[in-house]
């Protein structure tokens, strides 16, 4: 029995079965997950997440993180070569995807079409579970306030200033605020 349970002592400890192939002319190659085992990445978190929704009968889940994983999927295999994308370019890929479900949604209930707006709201939900928490707007604004000063200190001041206090917000935010929010402090910090 290729990559089955052969005896008791794997039996007892396997609680799962992971396929690690989903080739459509091959069978899918198994492992058995133990229970002090966690997921490894956000993408297995996904598929996870994926199989309990169609269990469940989710639709909005299932639809969602199947676009989500298509998404991840069309990351890793752009430029020249394919890649395994670590955990924060799957957070890239997760608030792009995100960004999209929200412009949707305003252009939707703008256009007054409330239930396609709702729909992507759903979508938008089920994609933010898997989002590291956002920064208010107040934290945001000390966190500029802050980097204002010390660019300030170091002789730059006005719209010259801009890239280079953008850049150290962003690097001190990291992916927990929009990139047009920390641009718009910013500039208004600076004007």
């Amino acid at each position: 029995m290729a990559g089955g349970i052969r005896n008791r002592a794997q039996r007892r400890h396997a609680v799962a079965r992971v396929c690690l192939s989903r080739r459509l002319d091959a069978a899918p190659v198994c492992r058995p997950v133990r229970q002090n085992e966690e997921m490894g990445s956000l993408k297995d978190t996904l598929k996870a997440d994926l199989t309990a929704a169609m269990k469940a009968g989710d639709e909005t889940a299932r639809g969602t993180l199947r676009m989500a994983l298509a998404a991840v999927t069309n990351a890793e295999v752009a430029g020249d070569e394919a890649v395994e994308l670590s955990d924060d370019q799957v957070v890239a890929v997760l608030q792009a995807e995100a960004k999209k479900r929200s412009e949707a949604a305003e252009i939707y209930a703008q256009a007054g079409r409330t239930e396609a707006a709702a729909g992507e709201k759903a979508e938008l939900a089920v994609l933010e579970r898997y989002l590291p928490a956002a920064m208010s707007e107040s934290e945001v604004a000390a966190i500029v306030a802050e980097e204002v000063a010390t660019a300030a200190a170091a002789g730059n001041t006005g719209p010259k200033a801009m890239g280079a206090v953008v850049k150290a917000v962003r690097a001190r935010v990291g992916a927990s605020a929009d990139g047009s929010v920390v641009a718009n402090l910013v500039k208004s910090a600076l004007s």
